[in-house]
């Protein structure tokens, strides 16, 4: 009995020691527990005070050199402990106690300089916006088939010459359109490199001479160009169906085997190679790309060009649209989609807008460049400004591919929106450069969209020059705006030839007649419009100091 007694003493001993140790351990774990959760708050807390410290540093930006975190002599003058430390510097020995002192007290200033930028921003926004960067019109390029400069372009637009013959380039006897407004001569001697004349599309070719005459024009010489800064010099210069005839070369060579492509076939097919190439040339490095949007290709170009000179990106652009689509791919792809006039026996009278006996747009070539400045850049550089560009405005009728809206509504949104952009009235408005190509629907849904955007204007005059040099396609808004800048520079407006028996409900007194007028233009619009319902307007305006 007594062993058990004791044995059973003994067990109990074990087993308080055993719970007492258990408790112990427990209690070690809580408290390191505890104490990493303290650990953690405290390292928390120091690094959220760092990063508030670090970014009331940055915040005062201008105290850095670029935010390369080399301090200006601001901060090494009142900061540099606190910098030394922030940075690791060990040039200098801080106790704790000091680099507390310092971490506050430099947190202070940094804070006081980051809420003195706040304060400067609240005043900014009080302030008067700067007043907008104005968008001029310096010189102007073209190849089309009524001539290679803007004035001789131009004088045969004036005369009434059409540039509608018979294509000769190649075999379209078995084609029912064998006509279109062909350049019948052109050289790229003294523009473009020989050896990349003979390997680039037509398209590019046409870009790049209109591209530098455009320069000649605007009286940039190499002298003139070195004074540029060419980060801020861009080009944007579109065209609706690039190097077509590059492209379809290669299909022909690779029915043969693949061995036999032009390595260059894609670059030189892609529609902004032609921007790059001419950027490369004259060594522009600012915005470089291309807009492909059907037919309004050229007028999206020219506002988005426009509108990078006026946000500060750009002080210079040349933009504009070219494209080279007579080859027999693109003759055949037109006539498949039934959009071609078939008067193959009088080309001339081909073209014919707003005409009761029209019968389809005819096809074009070419190039057409502005040069666009901004104006303080041009003045300075004693630049001719031949006009200024107000605005413009894109939509999409979003209603058919190729035919456009029953009642226009996307058209008259179009310009209601340049005419707000541009900061007119439409009373200001006195000329419009229409898109008209000569087909049953599309010259009659602008002309009632002009009617309800501007009423009976007793001073409006439209005119179209397509009925002279056909539909260039994504070039035509682009020489169209050569055209109407011309328009504005000479006081001249062209005539709308073949326009013999006008279509039901179009008034002629709005449409300039068969011969040239007088005209002292207040502001001119010129439409482009494209195959999936692309609108575009521009409008120019003579240059007023």
């Amino acid at each position: 009995m007594r062993r058990s007694a004791r044995l059973l003493k003994e067990r109990e001993r074990e087993r308080d020691s055993s719970y007492v140790s258990r408790e112990s351990a427990g209690f070690s774990l809580h408290s390191f527990l505890a104490s990493l959760r303290s650990c953690r708050l405290r390292l928390l807390l120091l690094l959220s005070g760092l990063f508030r410290f670090t970014f009331a540093m940055v915040a005062a930006s201008s105290c850095y050199a670029y935010l390369d975190f080399r301090p200006c002599n601001h901060y090494n003058s009142n900061n540099s402990i606190a910098l030394s430390s922030l940075f690791g510097s060990n040039s200098i020995s801080l106790n704790r106690n000091q680099i507390r002192l310092n971490r506050a007290t430099n947190s202070g200033r940094a804070m006081a300089i980051a809420m003195n930028m706040e304060n400067e921003a609240m005043v900014s926004k009080n302030n008067p916006p700067m007043e907008k960067r104005r968008v001029v019109v310096t010189g102007m390029g073209v190849e089309t088939s009524l001539g290679h400069d803007p004035h001789t372009f131009y004088e045969n637009l004036l005369q009434g010459n059409s540039g509608i013959s018979h294509i000769e380039d190649f075999d379209c006897s078995d084609f029912p359109t064998r006509i279109a407004g062909e350049i019948k001569s052109f050289s790229t001697e003294g523009w473009v490199a020989p050896k990349l004349s003979r390997r680039m599309d037509k398209f590019m070719l046409y870009l790049l001479t209109a591209g530098k005459k455009a320069l000649a024009d605007g009286g940039v010489t190499e002298q003139v160009m070195a004074e540029f800064d060419k980060a801020k010099c861009g080009i944007l210069i579109g065209s609706a169906l690039g190097g077509m005839k590059v492209f379809h070369e290669a299909i022909q060579a690779l029915k043969i085997s693949y061995k036999k492509m032009n390595p260059f076939c894609v670059p030189l097919a892609t529609t902004n190679m032609g921007s790059a190439m001419l950027a490369i040339d004259l060594g522009w490095m600012g915005p470089n790309y291309s807009i492909s949007s059907a037919c309004a290709t050229s007028n999206f170009c020219i506002l988005n060009s426009a509108n990078h000179i006026i946000k500060g990106e750009a002080d210079v652009m040349l933009c504009g649209g070219s494209d080279a689509a007579i080859i027999p791919i693109g003759l055949a792809g037109f006539v498949a989609v039934r959009a071609l006039s078939q008067r193959n026996n009088d080309p001339a009278k081909a073209s014919r807008p707003w005409d009761c006996n029209r019968d389809g747009f005819v096809m074009g070539e070419g190039a057409g460049v502005l040069l666009l400045e901004e104006l303080e850049h041009a003045k300075k550089r004693g630049a001719t400004i031949y006009a200024e560009f107000l605005g413009g405005s894109f939509t999409c009728d979003a209603y058919h591919m190729t035919e456009p809206h029953p009642d226009g509504a996307g058209v008259i949104i179009c310009i209601e929106r340049a005419l707000a952009h541009a900061g007119i009235t439409k009373e200001q408005i006195n000329y419009v450069n229409a898109h008209a190509t000569s087909t049953p629907a599309g010259d009659l849904k602008e002309y009632k969209a002009l009617v309800h955007c501007f009423g009976q204007n007793p001073e409006l005059k439209v005119n179209s020059t397509k009925s002279m040099i056909g539909h260039l396609l994504g070039a035509a808004g682009a020489v169209e705006a050569v055209a109407t800048v011309q328009a504005i520079k000479t006081g001249w407006v062209h005539p709308n030839i073949n326009l013999d028996n006008p279509e039901n409900g179009v008034d002629t007194k709005l449409l300039v007649g068969s011969k040239k007028e007088r005209l002292d233009i207040k502001a001119a619009l010129s439409n482009s419009f494209g195959f999936g319902g692309h609108n575009s307007s521009i409008i120019f305006a003579p240059y007023n100091c």
